[in-house]
């Protein structure tokens, strides 16, 4: 038997959750957050949580808000359940559930009109973002703010109905300018280096399509600290509400379940004033970069690497990737000889055990995080994952022969049949051109460098270009396990 979640029914949950030590009643606004996603339940919103059981900052309470069809299904279904969530977290050895009530309210997306209206409001004094790595128009070979998208430029000619994230934060911007309110700080918590950097550049540069003199404001007024966040939190389905139901009787129309490690380090620049995080164990610093450099690319980097040769090789969860010999043997030769040695130093960190940290939850079977999960969005992860460890080695006049064979086994998965001779379904925004590119690189491998906005500079190095077609070569003759072990056995380049 189980118990829908609501308000009403927290005393009964409690029998088998922890459920909010404070009334909801109790909370205010202080924070609109734009992609209330699976991730910004398990990491942001459990550290209010935390700290709005201590008895803090009850004022510094989430109004969600988004843009997509997929928000409008979330909003659906949390405001089915009074916006709270059912948060599962789950360690090699031990689970856990706990009910989190950090969220008072969710926007409806697509009123523009009521979501500008609570971004004016004074109390709103920070704004937040995971809306994935993809969502910043991001020219991905340059890294920088592509003011020519067509969504961005629909915003710029009618700056009054914004349709973007970037589009309703200006306009509230804008609206808090005229009326001589402060403006509310903007906080990307997504996995990108220099993400409040890139959110200002999203901002500003959206205003400067309009409004030259707003662009200078914001520049001069408005805070976008950096940020580096951690939590691996898989996609739900049938199998983690099902698991929800059972094991702890909770009925949660979207439960979000994740590994019981979280780590956040954020930059210590709000003018409008924060909840005390540092109380419920977020850290802050003057500099994030060492520790974003060192996440995005031994962990985000991590996973893409093993992404694609467990994919060829008809492997589902990532747990799975790890206990094959030669996919772990893989990751760990690329990441200490060819990642690791290229991040800078990070304060307090010996990134040889940071590494074995991150083994240690790749092998979380708990959690049942997925290959598909991480094959998607390629065409903006390897950019930010894969392509700078290898730009870096190049430029140093490195060797790149496994990171340029983790360029091919995207390629290679690309093509669009597995080792075994199975079908591959792709998730990706640009997949069209780059599974045409991949088509294309059977019988020219140069074809898929020709993706210009994803591997820049990168695609012109002698160096790489001889790696990757030797390693692409291989694979389509040998496969990706032979393959794997012709590296592990340093036979690749030759």
């Amino acid at each position: 038997m189980t118990t829908k979640l609501s308000l009403a029914n927290l005393k009964e949950i409690a029998g088998t959750a922890s459920v909010p030590a404070y009334e909801r009643g109790s909370l205010a606004a202080g924070i609109v957050h734009f992609g209330v996603g699976n991730f910004h339940r398990a990491h942001q919103a459990v550290y209010l949580d935390d700290l709005f059981n201590l008895g803090l900052d009850h004022d510094w309470a989430i109004i969600g808000a988004g843009v997509l069809p997929s928000d409008a299904a979330m909003r659906d279904k949390l405001a089915g359940q009074d916006f709270l969530t059912t948060v599962v977290e789950q360690d090699n050895n031990r689970s856990g559930a706990r009910v989190t009530g950090a969220m008072i309210d969710y926007l409806a997306p697509g009123n523009a009109a009521a979501t500008i209206a609570q971004l004016s409001d004074p109390a709103i004094r920070i704004v937040s973002l995971t809306i994935t790595e993809g969502g910043y128009f991001i020219n991905p070979a340059s890294g920088v703010f592509d003011p020519t998208h067509p969504a961005i430029a629909a915003d710029a000619a009618d700056p009054g109905n914004p349709k973007t994230v970037f589009g309703l934060i200006l306009a509230g911007l804008k609206v808090r300018r005229e009326k001589g309110i402060t403006p509310y700080t903007v906080m990307s918590c997504d996995n990108i280096p220099g993400n409040g950097e890139v959110t200002h550049a999203a901002v500003s540069g959206l205003a400067r399509l309009s409004d030259p003199a707003l662009a200078d404001w914001i520049d001069a007024n408005v805070a976008f600290p950096n940020g580096m966040v951690d939590r691996i939190t898989p996609a739900t389905g049938p199998r983690e509400i099902g698991i929800a139901a059972a094991d702890y009787g909770i009925d949660d129309a979207w439960p979000v379940f994740c590994e019981e490690f979280k780590q956040w380090v954020l930059e210590d620049h709000f003018p409008q004033g924060r909840p005390a995080l540092e109380k419920a164990g977020v850290q802050f610093v003057p500099d994030v970069a060492p520790y974003e450099h060192m996440k995005i690319r031994i962990l985000n980097g991590g996973h893409a690497a093993i992404a694609y040769p467990a994919a060829l090789l008809d492997i589902h969860f990532v747990h799975e990737a790890m206990e094959d010999a030669d996919i772990r043997a893989f990751l760990a030769k690329l990441e200490r000889e060819e990642i690791i040695p290229v991040i800078p130093p990070v304060p307090d960190t010996d990134l040889n055990d940071y590494f074995a940290l991150i083994e240690h939850r790749f092998l979380n079977p708990k959690i049942g995080d997925t290959i598909p999960r991480l094959a998607q969005d390629g065409s903006n992860r390897q950019p930010k994952f894969i392509l700078p460890s290898t730009a870096d080695r190049l430029s140093r006049g490195e060797d790149v022969i496994g990171l340029s064979l983790v360029s091919a086994l995207w390629c290679h998965y690309l093509a669009g049949t597995s080792d075994s001779g199975k079908t591959i379904t792709f998730n990706d925004p640009n997949i069209d051109r780059i599974h045409a590119a991949a088509k294309a690189a059977t019988s020219d491998p140069f074809a898929f460098l020709e993706l210009k906005d994803i591997f820049g500079t990168v695609a012109a190095s002698d160096l790489f270009r001889a790696r990757f077609a030797n390693a692409l070569a291989s694979l389509q003759q040998f496969g990706a396990r032979a393959t794997l072990k012709r590296y592990l056995e340093d036979r690749l380049a030759n």
